[in-house]
């Protein structure tokens, strides 16, 4: 029973932890206080659709991939001071607004007011909440199953790391605070309670927490110094221009985004390789006594060596992936090689691609030296 109790306890505490950083997160700074100008007479509500009573579909003149048209659809709301009440109104299918339904179909439909009144309605999206909330369950469902009670605990430090990017350095970066400082604070606050539930409180964890903030730090050094040199900042980012917007009734500081982004998204990668690293090292060290100092430096670095080309594949392919389309529309355009590789674009996902996988390489030999020197004291 006390051994449940000290297993149990950091998994409360985090949790607690979880809740109490939702709470503040209005004093720090309140959400959702963009008017949406576009939008302003529109209300948002699931639909059921109970029949298509005529439709002219076809496939489009230019690719022939997608169904382009228009469906005459009646649809009864289910929830919202509608529920229950049925509309018939035309959905417009283009390349780009794609949702085509037919009967049961569930659908977010967009309710055009006018003095409390319907007007129009137009679908808006599929409605797939359902969905996604059950690949959730069978994400944690799995994590669970295979890593037992380890594999709850990652899922407690997921939930946390998220609370703390949604409730926390969101508010802090719209509340004036710098994006690189409240990027800092995220990847210390995730970094400890992630090693810290999943390894405990040890010499073990500690070596890898040193190791992690040591590479994030100097990647996103060396992003702050190539950007620099390359006169990159968050003002060349995709969607600068709404962020802009955003800024203009905030406190948001978008030309640290860029350093603040790097930070993040190399966080993970690093904090894998960090652990994989210290937990080998302190494993050899307990399995064999004899091992000298050089011998365990030389099994570290060799294990280092084997996981830093496939980390450095994975993030660079995560980067690579997320900005996918923009890949293919720079590739598709006919433009010179001069202009292609000085490309604003082109140059900010390098720079956060190479800066991380640089974090990375030097993780390696930053946690083997620290581990060595905690095995030798430990013996």
């Amino acid at each position: 029973m006390k051994k449940w109790s000290k297993e149990l306890l950091p998994i409360v505490l985090v949790l607690i932890s979880c809740g109490f950083i939702i709470w503040i997160s209005g004093f720090i700074f309140e959400g959702g206080y963009l008017p949406n100008r576009l939008n302003r007479d529109v209300q948002y509500y699931s639909a059921t659709v109970l029949e298509v009573q005529n439709e002219d579909l076809g496939p489009d003149n230019y690719t022939g991939e997608f169904t382009v048209g228009v469906q005459e659809i009646r649809v009864k709301l289910d929830d919202g001071p509608y529920k229950g009440e049925e509309y018939t109104f035309k959905n417009h299918i283009s390349r780009l607004y794609n949702t085509i339904v037919k009967k049961d179909t569930n659908i977010i439909v967009g309710t055009y007011l006018d003095e409390g009144e319907i007007l129009d309605l137009t679908v808006s999206s599929y409605k797939r909440n359902h969905v996604l909330g059950l690949l959730a369950v069978i994400f944690c469902a799995l994590v669970a199953w295979v890593g037992k009670f380890k594999g709850i605990k990652s899922l407690v430090s997921l939930l946390f790391t998220g609370v703390c990017v949604i409730f926390l350095m969101l508010p802090l970066m719209l509340g004036g605070m710098h994006p690189v400082l409240a990027a800092i604070i995220i990847v210390f606050l995730s970094t400890f309670v992630t090693l810290w539930l999943v390894a405990g409180l040890n010499k073990k964890s500690i070596t890898a927490i040193i190791g992690t903030l040591s590479g994030v730090l100097i990647a996103t050094l060396i992003a702050y110094i190539f950007s620099d040199l390359a006169h990159l900042s968050g003002g060349t980012m995709q969607d600068t221009e709404a962020l802009l917007y955003v800024s203009e009734t905030s406190k948001l500081q978008i030309k640290g985004l860029l350093l603040a982004g790097i930070l993040i998204a190399s966080l993970g990668a690093v904090m894998d390789v960090a652990m994989s690293i210290s937990s080998s090292m302190f494993e050899l060290a307990s399995v064999s006594s004899k091992l000298t100092t050089r011998e365990l430096i030389r099994s570290g670095m060799n294990v280092g060596t084997d996981m830093i080309g496939t980390m450095t594949n994975t993030l660079i392919l995560a980067l690579a992936g997320g900005s996918l389309s923009t890949v293919i529309l720079i590739y598709s355009a006919t433009i010179s090689e001069l202009q292609l590789v000085n490309l604003d674009v082109l140059g900010t996902e390098l720079i956060q691609g190479i800066a991380g996988s640089i974090g990375i390489v030097i993780t390696v030999p930053i946690t083997v030296l620290i581990a060595a020197y905690m095995c030798i004291k430990k013996k």
